[in-house]
């Protein structure tokens, strides 16, 4: 009876065809898809990253400057008096800068976040030593950065005026410079001349 039934088993199965096995299913976010996703977002990453550069300074194509060439520039509107004494040397540097021996993308990236720094923190006269080349080895690439000084300076708003300075502080191998108010400062000021004072009273 038992072969039997094993017989008739295989002659009902004999025309049963075994199912193909399924490639199985890939976890989401796996494959092409996700590899593609990943591109794209380091790219994304690579143009916000150019984006935080707010460096607005002349990268190329500046001309570099004798070494004895002195440097002078002053915005309308800045006193002549105030002009004079920085020129003299009789503003207090409140913080420096020595561009000795940087590359001029290096010094580019320096000088802007160093004038920026001091505007922030409410500085007004600093100073910039750029140098002037006194060996014959550092001579081309110091009058670059003399150049580069005088360019940069000019293209930033917050430069309000500078000048070479005296032979006690460098001559013309360093500048002197004089930046605007910051906003924080004009209100500290605002506030100390209120401070104290009766409002007027017309009757």
């Amino acid at each position: 009876m038992s072969d039997d039934k094993d017989q008739l088993f295989h002659t009902e199965m004999s025309d049963v065809v075994p199912l193909k096995n399924e490639p199985r299913a890939k976890p989401p976010g796996k494959g092409r898809e996700q590899r593609d996703s990943s591109l794209e977002e380091r790219r994304q990453a690579a143009v916000q990253g150019k984006q935080v550069d707010r460096n607005i300074l002349t990268a190329e194509g500046i001309e570099p400057l004798d070494r004895w060439f002195v440097l002078e520039f002053k915005r309308p509107g800045v006193q002549n008096g105030v002009y004079r004494k920085l020129k003299q040397g009789r503003y207090e540097a409140e913080a420096q800068l020595d561009l000795h021996r940087m590359t001029a993308a290096v010094a580019r990236k320096e000088l802007f976040e160093f004038i920026e720094e001091c505007y922030q923190y409410g500085l007004r006269s600093v100073q910039i030593i750029h140098g002037k080349g006194e060996s014959k080895a550092e001579r081309e690439g110091s009058s670059i950065l003399k150049g580069c000084t005088d360019h940069w300076l000019r293209e930033l708003a917050i430069v309000q005026a500078f000048h070479s300075a005296q032979p006690r502080h460098g001559g013309t191998g360093a500048v002197y410079v004089l930046l605007k108010k910051s906003e924080e400062k004009k209100r500290e000021n605002r506030e100390k001349f209120t401070k104290g004072r009766v409002p007027y009273d017309p009757v």
